[in-house]
């Protein structure tokens, strides 16, 4: 048995190809391969007694199909499979569940998680559209590049997702359901993707992860031209930690990819550190201003190839929102380039203590517009502290920086990355957090200043 602090595997080797490995009583683990990195999904499978509950089901491809008959005719012949749960919409773990709805099975997601995956299986491209052209210029993406993959049929979701039906069953954060002679009670996280489903056992300790929490990798949280502004990097975050407070090291997790392993606490830690790292590395990186893709060597301690491109440049966009969310950096348009540049104190120089950019403002709240805009505004610097203007339906806000010093319109508070605000009319302006590098800040008298 490991330690209280550390992660085991009490079954250090997954099943064979076919295979069923069973990895507590009534539940059965098997593997599907994919064609990218990760190479294998895990798939579950439940004994309800009369029937069988399979947990997530691999991509659609005529190989999966092969080895699902395989399992069907032989480890899992003695019963129906009679429902199938799918922890969220990405198609290593939806790819066949209209697969098994066309034969009779129940699905059951949740709300988010079955329109994410129905509704891209619905909408076939050839070509790129308008807006993910849009997106991958803004990322900063070669012309070379970005005119060739404009001409390259993109993927589609129905490429490795069978048909889904119309009809599902939903589910939700806190419901509870019996499966194998278990009650099991659901959570949700974020991140990943949105309301990923969690199950937690309430009469063992077991728990079905999927890839919100992995044993050896942290998933993936892009940014894609389905919702450009979004930040899930954050949202992931946020997740983890709320998981902390209900996971415990006697918790045997069965996980999306890799081995089952105990001690979820112990591995959520060193994954929000890590990420906190990456931003501060990051931060540093960006003295001048930087496309995302140029920002690829701060973030990957290994080349990008043309095979992880993708996935680079999505998780570069999604570590920048969440640095920007957190007040870290500004970005600036440029010819439908954003750029990224550090934010500066005054004199040029950084805050000694960055603690504060490990907690961002809930972005939920902020009635900004999604397509407002950072820019510098020369004519109101007066070589005292730089001042951005935010143009958005026709209106300019106006942002001092660093962010201790806002000067905005009372109705877009909310978007203040501040723990308390406050209005007065004023000619000088204290900060909040008295320092060697804070002086008195003289502004203009004809605006408001909010502290």
């Amino acid at each position: 048995m490991p330690a209280a602090g550390d992660i085991g595997h009490p079954v250090p080797s997954p099943p064979a190809k076919g295979k069923v490995i069973e990895v507590a009583p009534g539940i059965l683990w098997m593997r599907l391969p994919l064609p990218m990195v990760p190479d294998h999904v895990n798939v579950y499978a439940l004994d309800d007694g009369d029937g069988w509950t399979i947990i997530d089901t691999g991509m659609d491809s005529r190989r999966s199909r092969a080895i699902w008959q395989g399992l069907l005719d032989g480890p899992l012949a003695a019963k129906p499979v009679t429902r199938v749960i799918v922890t969220h919409h990405h198609p290593d773990h939806v790819g066949l569940a209209g697969w098994f709805q066309s034969n009779g099975t129940s699905l059951l997601m949740t709300r988010t998680a079955w329109l994410l995956a129905r509704m891209p299986v619905l909408d076939k491209q050839a070509l790129p559209t308008a807006e993910q052209i849009a997106f991958w210029r803004a990322a900063g993406m070669d012309a070379d590049q970005l005119a060739a993959r404009s001409q390259d049929r993109p993927f589609n979701f129905a490429d490795c997702v069978a048909p889904l039906p119309l009809g599902y069953t939903r589910i939700a954060a806190g419901d509870v359901l019996t499966i194998a002679g278990r009650r099991w009670q659901v959570h949700v996280g974020h991140g990943h993707a949105p309301e990923h489903a969690v199950l937690f056992s309430l009469d063992d300790d077991l728990l079905l992860g999927g890839d919100q929490l992995l044993p050896s990798v942290s998933p993936n949280s892009g940014v894609c031209a389905t919702e450009p502004d979004s930040d899930p990097l954050d949202e992931w975050i946020a997740s983890c930690h709320a998981f902390q407070g209900v996971a415990c090291d006697s918790h045997l997790i069965l996980p999306g990819h890799k081995l089952p392993y105990t001690g979820p606490p112990a591995r959520l830690a060193p994954m929000i550190d890590s990420h906190h790292s990456t931003l501060a590395r990051l931060r540093e990186h960006l003295t001048e201003g930087q496309a995302a893709v140029r920002c690829f060597p701060a973030l990957f301690r290994r080349q990008i190839g043309p095979a992880e491109y993708g996935l680079a440049l999505v998780k570069a966009v999604a570590q920048l929102h969440c640095l920007r969310a957190r007040g870290g950096v500004t970005r600036m348009e440029r010819d439908g380039v954003w750029y990224w540049l550090a934010r500066r104190w005054r004199g040029g120089a950084t805050p000694a203590n960055t603690d504060h950019f490990k907690t961002s403002p809930k972005r939920q709240d902020s009635p900004c517009p999604s397509d407002s805009r950072d820019a510098p505004s020369p004519a109101l610097t007066r070589g005292i502290l730089p001042i951005q203007t935010r143009r958005s339906h026709g209106l300019t806000y106006e942002t001092v920086c660093p962010d201790a010093a806002f000067r905005l319109p009372t109705p877009i508070l909310k978007a203040i990355p501040l723990p308390a605000i406050r209005a007065t009319r004023t000619k000088t302006r204290h900060p909040p957090d008295p320092g060697p590098r804070h002086q008195k800040i003289s502004l203009p008298r004809r605006l408001m200043t909010y502290g």
